[in-house]
């Protein structure tokens, strides 16, 4: 017999889908959820948006699709929270938490009495985590940041997990797929270290979103729940089959200065190239960023502000 659904004080029953609040371990706080039990047996499924506050994008993808979609047609289950750092989007930070200026990708396995960001990162490991059998995390460029749609999968999980994931990814449709080797690079990772496949979808930027980029989102999600067998039908031909990077290169800047990109996102180089330049506010070079493999940049700061140690340019390598 098919189990019920159960998120903290949420339950589902097969056949159900029911909306409300999943409350941060220790804290008052409390975030949107959606739990929706379908009618057959299969996986569960866990999709979140918003761990980065101002990438829209997936937040209302991810809020697209929980009203989309239907239990009665489910074999499975998917969890849906649309917006993890719900602080941080009511005071329109980017990309950390309000309270404790943390980001939450950083921050796990978390802690349950440490900072804020520590206790979302402890409470997305004790309740979503232990429920989910796959995850798909949806992000975006944030207001600082111009980004080419790509994907990121496990490379640093066990063989089986690595595996899914990619199989996963197969089905986005984006040019450019990259498997991060970092075991402890954000919430898919942590996830993928438990034994969960998942993967982390990049697409649009600026902190802006369209009706366009969100429909392909929320395809994409879709895709990934046929592949699963949960969404029991055909999985959908995608325009694009991703690419694989073979190496990524996430250069951060050695200056605090005026920044001048050289490139656009989705834009090939070869290498040796110029991505861009800081200079002081005398207008005096301080630093250049050369391609040190013929590439393709993937995403990269636009803002004409940029600080000592924080993202400059991401390039996917296209070399031997």
């Amino acid at each position: 017999m098919k189990k019920n659904l159960t998120l903290g004080q949420l339950t589902a029953c097969p056949g159900e889908k029911i909306s409300g609040y999943m409350n941060i371990i220790n804290t008052d706080m409390q975030v949107p959820a959606t739990l929706i039990c379908g009618s057959g047996e299969g996986p569960t499924v866990l999709v979140t948006g918003g761990i980065h506050n101002a990438e829209y994008v997936g937040i209302q993808a991810a809020m697209e699709l929980s009203q989309e979609l239907e239990a009665a047609v489910l074999c499975g289950n998917v969890i849906i929270l649309p917006l993890i750092n719900r602080s941080g989007f009511e005071h329109r930070t980017m990309s950390t938490v309000y309270e404790d200026g943390k980001n939450i990708n950083r921050e796990f396995p978390g802690n349950p009495d440490g900072t804020l960001t520590e206790r979302i990162c402890h409470t997305m490991v004790k309740k979503l985590f232990s429920l989910a059998d796959y995850y798909v995390d949806l992000h975006c460029g944030d207001g600082y940041e111009e980004l080419y749609p790509h994907v990121y999968t496990l490379g640093a999980a066990k063989p089986e997990v690595n595996e899914a994931s990619e199989a996963m990814a197969k089905v986005v449709n984006v040019a450019y797929s990259y498997a991060t080797k970092n075991p402890s690079g954000g919430a898919y990772n942590e996830a993928g270290s438990m034994g969960i496949p998942g993967i982390l979808i990049e697409r649009g930027c600026r902190s802006l979103w369209s009706r366009g980029e969100v429909e392909e989102d929320k395809e994409d999600v879709r895709n990934v729940l046929r592949l699963l067998k949960v969404l029991p039908e055909p999985v959908k031909r995608q325009a694009n089959v991703p690419e694989k990077i073979a190496a990524g290169h996430f250069l951060n800047a050695g200056h605090t200065g005026l920044w001048y990109p050289a490139c656009r996102p989705g834009d090939r180089f070869s290498k040796g190239s110029l991505l861009g330049m800081i200079r002081d506010y005398l207008g005096n070079l301080l630093e250049e960023c050369y391609a040190e493999n013929d590439g393709v940049l993937l995403y990269q700061t636009v803002s004409l502000n940029i600080m000592k140690g924080t993202p400059m340019v991401a390039y996917g390598d296209l070399g031997e």
